[in-house]
């Protein structure tokens, strides 16, 4: 057993916390709060993070709740709390949504359902930095439908697989070194009982990933397509033709349950909206009471999203949790998404949407109110997550549907001939 072993096995919150704050200064930048921040969404910027990520991994502070045994730290919510409070005034490494989707959503859930060998392959590398996950999950005609995925997965006689066809709306893909591919492997089932997971190169032959433009000028999402990508089995993660199990667990974390230093409570609302008080200041219009009222309720909606996702996540971590119910969190987060980008609009009105594109930062409020309704998309939409909650956590009725019974294959068939008109 290693020295870092012992030390994740019998060091208190507060002896790490002090570990923490003498490690930090000597090995990671302060943040300069007057200096923009870089748009982690750059090939550059994930490149010089995969070293910030690896200095935390040298240090013993990469994966502090991951299992030991895949490189991870091994201790609790409260020693990851501790980090995050003592890292604060510290550059971390940040790649944008990718940390989201590789820390966050992708890990996890491979924690819970690839092999020993898979997790001893991957799960390291991401701690060093050397691996960032993408998720291919949606597809052109499956997006809040997820069971109706059709890319296929062909087991070859060697016991490989191939996989054929397309994915969408997949973030970063294209600065991603690996997807979690949900794959149709059975198609003579019901639609939720022949789904496989696997992991797939970003690299790799017959792959091709391709950035979509967006509204706000960005290039976050990426469609693939997948033409005769050979798959070796030992990438597959879960058991073949039972991958809704996997898809569910994905979902949870998917929806903030799984992100890191979110598994307790925030104890204080922090200040107050700094960047809309600085806009009503520049406006002249800090004094308006209208305004006020509006920078206090956004600020009460952001706290009480962040402390229902928090409450999330703990009850994630004690596995009292389902796809629905971490639904909640992803609703409110939208709501308070769209809900700031209005406000700010309103507050700087015309002086928003009008301003010289050579001042660092001019324009900000135009964008945010265009990239607003993400959250209320990705990762499915307000009104998928509502039919989660009035079904899984209301226990009201479900909708009624008529191919959740029949095989994949014969869903498909009716769906062309009724297209057909026949």
């Amino acid at each position: 057993m290693s020295t870092t072993d012992v030390v994740a096995i019998t060091e208190t919150v507060e002896e790490f916390r002090a570990r923490a704050r003498d490690w930090l200064p000597h090995n990671l930048d302060r943040r300069d709060r007057t200096s923009p921040e870089q748009d982690p969404h750059t090939a550059q910027e994930v490149a010089r993070h995969r070293s910030i990520q690896r200095r935390l991994f040298d240090g013993g502070f990469a994966g502090i709740t991951w299992p030991v045994e895949y490189g991870g730290q091994g201790l609790t919510a409260e020693h990851e709390r501790a980090f995050v409070e003592e890292s604060a005034a510290f550059v971390t490494p940040n790649f944008g949504i990718l940390s989201v989707t590789t820390f966050g959503s992708c890990v996890p859930t491979m924690l819970r359902h690839a092999t020993p060998e898979f997790l001893l392959r991957h799960v390291p590398k991401v701690l060093k930095g050397e691996e960032l996950w993408c998720q291919f999950f949606s597809e052109p005609a499956a997006g809040s439908d997820l069971a109706g995925i059709q890319t296929r997965a062909t087991r070859r006689p060697d016991g490989s697989w191939v996989l054929d066809g397309s994915k969408i709306w997949s973030s970063l893909a294209h600065l991603a070194d690996w997807g979690m591919c949900l794959t149709r492997s059975n198609w003579d089932v019901p639609k939720h009982k022949g789904l496989t997971w696997f992991g797939v190169p970003c690299t790799a032959d017959g792959l091709t990933v391709r950035p979509i433009k967006q509204i706000g000028g960005g290039s976050e999402f990426c469609e693939e397509f997948l033409d005769a990508v050979v798959i070796d089995d030992g990438e597959r993660i879960g058991q073949v033709d039972e991958g809704w199990s996997v898809t569910s667990t994905l979902l949870v974390f998917e929806r903030g349950a799984g992100r890191p230093g979110a598994t307790e409570t925030p104890d204080l609302p922090g200040e107050l909206c700094p960047d809309l008080v600085a806009l009503a200041l520049g406006c002249g219009l800090l004094g308006d009471a209208g305004v006020r009222r509006t920078l206090v309720g956004v600020h009460v909606e952001e706290y009480a999203a962040k402390q229902l996702k928090a409450r999330i996540a703990t009850m994630s971590r004690l596995a009292k949790v389902d796809a629905g119910t971490a639904a909640y969190g992803k609703l409110a987060l939208a709501g308070a998404s769209v809900n700031r980008a209005r406000a700010a609009l309103e507050i700087g009105g015309a002086d928003a949407v009008i301003w010289d594109p050579d001042v660092p930062g001019a324009g900000a409020v135009a964008h945010d109110f265009l990239e607003s309704k993400k959250p209320a998309i990705a990762g499915g939409t307000e009104q998928m997550q509502r039919n989660g909650i009035a079904e899984r956590v209301l226990g009201l009725p479900r909708e009624r549907a008529t191919d959740v019974a029949l095989p994949f294959s014969e869903v498909l068939k009716r769906a062309r001939d009724w297209s057909a008109g026949s």
